[in-house]
């Protein structure tokens, strides 16, 4: 590979690494912040800090196709460098907000700019050959995963000196590394190879609609739409439903989120690659679910906090299932509709982030205010198991159909 294309791939990893770290380092102090700027308890913090999700969700999920679309008619340089840009002004937004409308304003920003994964992927598909594209891109997890064990730790270090601490880090983080992109890195994709900008390509809802076309595999598509959603219970609410229950500071919840990182790359990374072919798709959905719903479960109940930690432990392990019923879901599908269906996989997987969010969060207020009829601050995580348990039911229906010939 030449030395410009190597150093385009390290700019890259160093972009996504960077990027997650940012996006980690602001997890444990954003429930602070939040009860700072509305003068409030952890239960009203809660709910804001999923409509605060559902804010950048929703305008990711509109805005990340055009941006797509942008960087196939204008180049992936000045989408990235936008992309990067708009998450630093986020950043500093999140540093300085007297109330909580900068937050949403901040959050609304990095959502129409958040597009740096995707823009990624196609800069590494640019410059890669067919060979050497696999593994290029396994960069992308690799950075994400990296980045996700190292941000949480150091912003609950950071917050423990202060809420604003870790949001001045991560924006000076990203405007350095807006600042890097724009004096080195190239521009990947030639005037040749561009194409013409096409509004019905951008559009988010026709890619989630193409799911249509597939309608003896829509139990398996809703059993993944109900993981997705149900794996939000703890993405959501873990910070604020350890601080309220166990009295966690900053430094605890970056710690133990930089643990779930650790377990969820050890998992995907390594894990999954021995025990899937053993045991196979199926048994690993069950499996993998199971343990799901076995994790959230042990959370709703736990009453003591070293719990927490060693019931991560079954939680993560079901993340066998999830690539499992990707798979085989794919499996499905012929390999001239492949491009498609990952897309209409991945605007779905967008849209459960518009619906899990503010779901877990109002549900872990409502259970925790002063009106709830008993105080459960567990309950997003049984509703979470319940998804799980019910998505398993969906799996084995739809294997048995198949079995006994219902469908084809």
């Amino acid at each position: 590979m030449p030395s410009s294309k190597k150093a385009a791939l390290g700019f890259i990893f160093i972009t996504l690494l960077v990027d997650t770290i940012g996006f980690g380092i602001i997890i444990p102090v954003m429930p602070k912040l939040i009860e700072q700027l509305i003068h409030g308890n952890l239960s009203d913090a809660s709910r804001w800090g999923g409509w605060l999700t559902f804010a950048f969700a929703i305008m990711q999920f509109l805005c990340a196709p055009v941006l797509g679309n942008l960087s196939d008619r204008y180049g992936r340089r000045p989408v990235l460098l936008f992309s990067l840009f708009g998450f630093g002004l986020d950043y500093l937004l999140l540093t300085v907000a007297p109330n909580i409308s900068w937050l949403f304003i901040g959050r609304i920003i990095a959502g129409i700019t958040g597009a740096s994964f995707t823009t990624a992927a196609a800069y590494i598909a640019d410059i890669s050959s067919h060979e050497d594209r696999a593994k290029n891109f396994g960069m992308i997890g690799a950075a994400f995963g990296l980045g996700f064990i190292i941000g949480p730790v150091i912003g609950g270090l950071l917050g423990s000196v202060g809420p604003r601490v870790p949001f001045m880090a991560a924006a000076i983080l990203t405007l350095l590394n807006w600042l890097y992109g724009y004096f080195v890195l190239p521009e990947s994709l030639g005037k040749e190879q561009r194409r013409s900008f096409s509004w019905k390509r951008a559009n988010p809802v026709g890619s989630l609609l193409h799911l249509r076309k597939y309608p003896a595999l829509s139990g398996l598509i809703i059993s993944l739409m109900l993981v997705y959603i149900a794996v939000h219970s703890v993405q959501s609410t873990w910070a604020f439903f350890n601080m309220e229950k166990f009295g966690w500071d900053e430094k605890m919840v970056g710690i133990s989120l930089g643990i779930v990182g650790l377990l969820v790359g050890l998992v995907q990374g390594g894990l999954i690659r021995i025990v899937n072919p053993r045991l196979g798709n199926e048994k690993s959905i069950y499996v993998g679910l199971a343990l799901y719903a076995i994790g959230l479960l042990l959370f709703a109940f736990a009453s003591q906090s070293w719990m927490m930690l060693v019931f991560l432990i079954p939680y993560c392990l079901g993340g066998i299932g999830g690539p499992a019923l990707q798979a085989v879901i794919s499996n499905h599908v012929p390999s001239n509709e492949q491009g498609e269906l990952q897309g209409a996989l991945t605007s779905m997987m967008s849209a459960t982030t518009i619906i899990g969010p503010p779901l877990m969060t109002n549900l872990f207020a409502y259970f925790t205010g002063k009106t709830a009829p008993v105080y459960f601050p567990g309950a997003p995580f049984l509703l979470g198991a319940i998804m799980m348990m019910v998505s398993t039911v969906l799996v084995y229906r739809m294997f048995k159909a198949e079995k006994t010939d219902v469908w084809r």
